[in-house]
């Protein structure tokens, strides 16, 4: 965008659009013409039609109104701004509290010509209001970013009575009335910002002193925040009731699950316990309804192993193995697989311990070990149930593991997951759990091994130089010197982490007639690891390094969750 020389008094915003060559004339009339007399803002018209970016509207129309444009995600909002300004009412107005200043409080207004906000914002604050421009799209997020929920929650915990066990009283009142209990809000809120923050799991610790909340955000755990021990009994509680958990078992461990609404979305929750020498520790995964399952090509892969892989899921028979610890994404590996799979003319069946997510037109088992399902009794039921692609959740035993083998040796496709290091190491625990050599090469077709690495915030992104051990990290698995490498600086939108998200790291090994020929007659992991990499495997290291050389991750990330390896 080219820079103007002066600051527009209510011109025109097609005129100053144009004068900043964003769109032409003809891009003016149309959205003009669309416009009529509907009462819809021009700005509005132009960035649904894609002419411009909502980023380029708000710069341009802070030229027309004579008010600053801030970019917020690189902004360093002032924790005293937040407090002069109450939650509820910056998401009545669509308003962020930037700073505190002399002359008044500078702040991010989505309409800044809105002055019945501006009047009541300035009464509430008590002191005069700056406005600034922004888009709404980042004042929503930086709203759940910044309004974090920590002083309501100690506030709703404050008020909680010397209850230890807080069934009976809950079996005495309405339900309204639970509702506004303040251990009802308290765990509501608590759950509420775990989801915002993005967290897979709220980890509820107590310590010695101190009842410790972490949440795990893109597989690292975060303190959010430390209360008093005296709420721990009663928070545990609550959960258990929920979870239809007993809470008077304080010393066995327990599970349990129930669901939570959260603004549209509902998030499924399981519950796990156990008793620890400071009291009940207990762990709840949020598994969000609404989680859309990323396709393949999103998922991290190369172009080279996304093409491989896709090859592997075309076979009509035989099994492939996704491998890597928990949490390493294997479970989002199979379910895109399967998902992308026509399911008009296959018969899919998945039978999981639990089913996290619930997918249309496909058959999906859930383990209940209760009632005698197991993963082998049930997947013998699945083989008679006319089924062409079966995903088994999981391999964890020999008879499990013999079953699958038969039912890949039979004409069905089989997807499943495995406890290995790497996709050499699948082929040995195979044979740890009884599986013959020749049952293995007759039936596998090909291993992914995976990990998860993280994203560099894309707000925060710059280029710096790394340590050495970083550095030589970089050479040893491309073979290439380099010093400076992407990284992030910090923000408000990545925690000050200068990470967001996560994409995967992949090795693919495919079952060829060499690899085969060596597996049969007792070659060691480095041999069949050897013959691999003749036939031009990439390793996690590489796929890892060349993730890196893309500006996608950090050196640092790579080595922390694939260099522990031994090739």
């Amino acid at each position: 965008m080219r820079n103007l020389s002066y600051v527009g008094r209510r011109r025109p915003l097609g005129e100053l659009l144009i004068e900043a060559g964003l769109i032409t004339r003809d891009h003016l009339q149309r959205a003009l013409e669309l416009q009529g007399g509907n009462g819809t803002k021009l700005g509005e018209i132009l960035v649904k039609e894609g002419v411009v970016s909502s980023g380029d509207l708000a710069s341009i129309l802070s030229l027309q109104l004579n008010v600053p444009f801030v970019e917020l995600k690189r902004y360093r909002i002032q924790p005293e701004a937040l407090k002069l300004v109450p939650e509820s009412l910056a998401r009545k107005y669509s308003v962020v509290p930037l700073t505190l200043e002399e002359d008044g409080l500078l702040l991010a207004m989505a309409d800044p010509e809105n002055l019945q906000a501006i009047e009541d914002l300035q009464a509430r604050a008590r002191t005069r209001i700056k406005p600034a421009l922004c888009t709404l799209t980042d004042i929503k997020e930086a709203l759940d970013l910044n309004y974090k929920a920590s002083a309501e929650i100690e506030a709703q915990l404050s008020h909680i009575p010397g209850l230890d066990d807080i069934a009976e009283a809950e079996a005495r009142v309405s339900s309204a009335a639970v509702a506004e209990a303040p251990i009802v809000r308290a765990l509501d809120l608590l759950i509420t910002q775990a989801v915002r923050d993005r967290a897979s799991d709220i980890h509820i610790e107590p310590q010695e002193d101190r009842l410790r909340i972490r949440n795990r955000i893109d597989g690292i755990l975060h303190e959010s925040m430390s209360l008093p021990l005296s709420v721990h009994p009663s928070l545990i509680s609550r959960i258990k009731i929920l979870a239809n958990m007993n809470i008077a078992d304080r010393r066995r461990p327990q599970d349990g699950q129930f669901s939570f609404q959260t603004g549209k979305n509902v998030v499924d929750i399981r519950v796990a316990s156990s008793d620890t020498v400071y009291g009940e520790m207990m762990v709840l995964r949020l598994l969000d309804k609404s989680f859309a399952v990323l396709d393949l090509a999103k998922l991290g892969f190369l172009p080279d192993s996304y093409q491989l892989f896709q090859k592997m899921l075309r076979a009509p028979h035989g099994m492939i193995l996704v491998s890597g610890p928990t949490g390493s994404g294997k479970t989002t590996t199979l379910y895109a697989a399967i998902n992308q799979m026509d399911k008009e003319e296959n018969k899919v069946i998945t039978i999981e311990d639990p089913v996290e997510y619930r997918f249309a037109e496909i058959n999906q088992i859930p383990i209940n070990p209760r009632a005698g399902v197991t993963f082998a009794n049930g997947l013998r039921a699945i083989l008679r149930l006319d089924p062409d692609v079966i995903l088994v959740g999981e391999i964890r035993d020999s008879e499990t593991a013999q079953i699958a083998i038969q039912a890949a040796l039979t004409g069905h496709l089989v997807l499943s997951s495995i406890h290995a290091n790497d996709s050499v190491g699948v082929l040995f625990r195979l044979l740890d759990l009884g599986v013959e050599p020749f049952l293995i090469t007759s039936a596998l077709v090909g291993i992914v091994s995976q990990r998860m690495v993280r994203h560099i915030c894309p707000n925060c992104r710059t280029k710096t130089k790394r340590p050495v051990e970083e550095a030589l990290a970089y050479k040893e698995a491309m073979g290439e010197e380099k010093t400076e490498f992407q990284v992030g600086s910090g923000c408000n939108y990545c925690a000050q982490t200068g990470y967001r998200g996560r994409t995967g790291v992949f090795e693919i090994l495919v079952m060829s007639e060499a690899i085969r020929r060596k597996l049969l007659t007792n070659d060691s992991a480095d041999e069949i690891y050897a013959q691999a990499l003749k036939e031009n495997m990439t390793t996690m290291r590489r796929d890892g390094m060349q993730k890196v050389k893309e500006g996608v991750t950090t050196p640092y990330e790579v080595i922390r969750n694939v260099f522990s390896l031994a090739h």
